[in-house]
C-alpha cells in the first residue's frame, strides 16, 4: 500500500558529466544543483503529461507527426532568412 511517507521518501540518481561542466558548476558551490534538476525535471515532465493529455485521443501518426514537424521546420528557417 501507498503511504504518504513513501511520497516524501527521496531516491539518489547519479548523472554522468563531461569534467568541463563539473568544473564549472563547481565554481558556484552557492547554487543547489540538486534542487535546480529535481525542478528542471519536474517542469519537463509537467510538459510532457500535457502532451500526453493533448495528444492522447489524436489519430495522426508518428510519420504524420514527423512530416508536420518537418513543414513547421522549414516554414520557421524560411521566415527567419536560413533557408
Amino acid at each position: 500500500m501507498f503511504t504518504q511517507d513513501d511520497a516524501m521518501a527521496n531516491v539518489n540518481v547519479t548523472i554522468s558529466l563531461p569534467e568541463k561542466l563539473h568544473r564549472r558548476m563547481k565554481e558556484h558551490d552557492e547554487i543547489s544543483w540538486s534542487a535546480t534538476m529535481r525542478n528542471m525535471i519536474e517542469e519537463r515532465l509537467k510538459d510532457i503529461e500535457l502532451m500526453d493529455k493533448l495528444t492522447r485521443k489524436s489519430k495522426l501518426t508518428k510519420e504524420d507527426v514527423k512530416e508536420l514537424a518537418e513543414k513547421i521546420d522549414r516554414a520557421a528557417a524560411r521566415k527567419l532568412g536560413l533557408l
